[in-house]
């Protein structure tokens, strides 16, 4: 199967995870959005390693909705360099990817 994702990012809040993931799928660019957290995350950032309490937000979408999804991201993210991936779905439940395609179709 193809033609899904799944899209993934972090933010530092659980509010602000929520937000990113009600208002991706209100605008039908992800079917849903799931927050995961507090996870920890270590990473390096301008020189230094250094470590910060995030939430995961999981989005499923279509891959031709995918770009629009990253663009929402981008545009609602407080981070000045986001984590925003976009991995392949290779398989899956039918249904529940038909109801991806549903859920994200244009209105």
């Amino acid at each position: 199967m193809t033609g899904y994702c799944q899209v993934s990012t972090t933010t530092d809040s659980p509010d602000a995870a929520a937000e990113l993931a009600r208002t991706a799928v209100e605008a039908r660019v992800a079917a849903c959005g799931q927050v995961v957290g507090p996870i920890t995350s270590v990473y390096r950032w301008e020189g230094r390693v250094d470590n910060a309490e995030e939430w995961l937000v999981l989005f499923k979408t279509t891959a031709e909705r995918a770009d629009a999804l990253i663009e929402h991201i981008q545009a609602l993210h407080s981070y000045h360099v986001p984590e925003i991936i976009s991995t392949p779905i290779t398989a899956g439940n039918p249904a529940y990817l038909d109801w991806i395609s549903e859920e994200t179709r244009p209105r």
